[in-house]
């Protein structure tokens, strides 16, 4: 989870492949309708999101006791409540960095739908993991072989009741 530009689509098939788990693209999940409000700039609302969300929250709990990793922003606390009712089992990776960071990593990336004048609606609509929610934060600075070395670490060392 997190922000657009923080590497979700990056990182996700890698952290599925250190951990020996299929990997799903959270964006192959949105309806045509979604994309088309995002490559024109306008940001999703909750409306939008609750097909992509339970899309989302159908894979994984198709994957519950078996592993996965499925990339999904799940910015708002809601969103997440929404995946877990799915799956009840699911652990969230939050892919964390700074603004400059992020919108200097969106600007060089091609071919992606979103553009990097919804990151402030991105940041205004991100709700942190909370301590009651089963997930780690991990920090997008380095490489993604660092960074994914980063979120196994993080995971494993949630307890096993948490994972």
């Amino acid at each position: 989870m997190g922000v657009a530009g923080t590497g979700k689509t990056t990182i996700g098939p890698l952290l599925a492949a250190r951990l020996g788990v299929p990997y799903a693209e959270g964006d192959d999940f949105h309806p045509p309708a979604n994309i088309a409000k995002m490559t024109a700039g306008t940001p999703l609302t909750d409306e939008d999101r609750w097909p992509w969300l339970d899309a989302i929250g159908g894979w994984a709990h198709g994957r519950a006791g078996l592993g996965g990793v499925v990339s999904s922003s799940a910015l708002k606390r809601s969103y997440r409540d929404r995946l877990r009712a799915a799956a009840p089992g699911v652990v969230f990776v939050h892919l964390t960095g700074s603004r400059e960071l992020i919108e200097d990593r969106m600007s060089h990336r091609q071919g992606h739908f979103m553009p990097t004048a919804l990151l402030d609606s991105q940041f205004a609509t991100l709700q942190p993991l909370e301590r009651d929610e089963a997930g780690v934060a991990v920090d997008v600075s380095g490489t993604p072989e660092e960074i994914t070395e980063r979120a196994v670490n993080a995971l494993a060392e949630l307890s096993p009741t948490t994972r």
